[in-house]
């Protein structure tokens, strides 16, 4: 099992990921999610020009959000700073990088040709953009020589991603696995896990626990209300979670509803989440259960773990180094 860590782009990130690298972690994700954080290229520059070993990529990227000669440009800066060695690159369609602006995630049925496009251009082959021929023209010393070759990810749940995912040769991204996911054909699944290290005198009731484990969990009841997933019957507390939001203004609530997002708890979330929604993270446990849970997630066929770490960072990161010995 791939130990590897997430982070949300904001300042304090670079120091993070030199960090992560320190303690082990063999992969820095960062989020693009522009509406609630920093931009995603230019915080893994900064932590690239300051690391030697660590893989650095956007994890996800949302290709609609920029002009697929702008995405592959930002490929290419990465893989000439730190070398293609170091950056892989996940793609999703749009939870919650699209979601946050009130917009739909991507259809699947557009985003295998969106991710084709970027990987062609990156090849040096010319692709039509909205009737009219583009290409990378970087001459020698503009840019790395094409074609520039990285491993790709893409952010699925369910059947209609895997297939997709399958199809494209990509690995995936889950950060809610279905229980009769089939993985079959995928070498890399990588699951985007939340939760804490529970200190001696903690329990589940806890404060900190619940302040620092809690922003991912939330994020279950936000993803399963926008799809109107009936598994959000299934969480505790959701009825008031529907109360809240059914009294917003349609148009609006997404601004309430992702405030925070993977960092902290809303006002919304609060008024949600109690103890008994934090099992739904699968890393709200104490060091000693980790491993038996690592076991459990190989054998339902995940290859790589991606922790992030939320409240105290540093703590977490450190905290969650020592559990899964890395």
């Amino acid at each position: 099992m791939k130990i590897s860590a997430a982070f949300p782009p904001v300042p304090a990130t670079p120091d993070h990921i030199v960090l992560a690298e320190e303690l082990g972690y063999e992969t820095a994700w960062v989020y693009d999610t522009p509406a609630l954080q920093l931009d995603v290229w230019m915080t893994l520059a900064l932590a690239g020009v300051r690391t030697e070993r660590i893989r650095l990529g956007p994890g996800v990227m949302i290709p609609s959000l920029r002009h697929p000669m702008t995405t592959a440009a930002a490929i290419a800066t990465l893989v000439g700073l730190v070398g293609p060695e170091r950056v892989i690159i996940g793609a999703g369609t749009g939870f919650t990088g699209r979601r946050a602006m009130g917009q739909k995630p991507l259809r699947w049925a557009d985003f295998p040709d969106m991710v084709a496009d970027i990987q062609a251009l990156l090849r040096g082959e010319t692709i039509d953009v909205d009737g009219r021929a583009a290409r990378m023209l970087h001459w020698p010393g503009q840019a790395v020589e094409r074609p520039i070759e990285v491993p790709w990810i893409v952010a699925v749940n369910g059947p209609r991603g895997l297939a997709a995912a399958a199809e494209m040769g990509c690995g995936v991204f889950t950060s809610r696995p279905r229980p009769d996911a089939d993985y079959g054909g995928i070498d890399d699944v990588i699951l985007l896990g939340f939760g804490t290290i529970m200190d001696d005198d903690e329990t589940i009731e806890s404060p900190r626990v619940l302040d620092t484990a809690g922003p991912g969990v939330s994020v279950a009841y936000h993803a399963f209300l926008e799809q109107r997933d009936a598994r959000l019957s299934n969480l505790p507390n959701a009825e008031r979670l529907a109360e809240i939001t059914d009294a917003m203004d349609p148009d609006k609530r997404h601004l309430a509803l992702h405030e925070g997002h993977l960092t902290e708890l809303n006002a919304i979330d609060r008024q949600v989440l109690t103890p008994e929604s934090l099992p739904i993270a699968p890393f709200v446990c104490r060091a000693e259960e980790v491993r038996e849970r690592m076991e459990r997630l190989a054998a339902a066929g995940i290859t790589e773990v991606s922790f992030q770490p939320m409240g105290d960072v540093e703590r977490e990161l450190r905290a969650f180094a020592a559990a899964a010995e890395i």
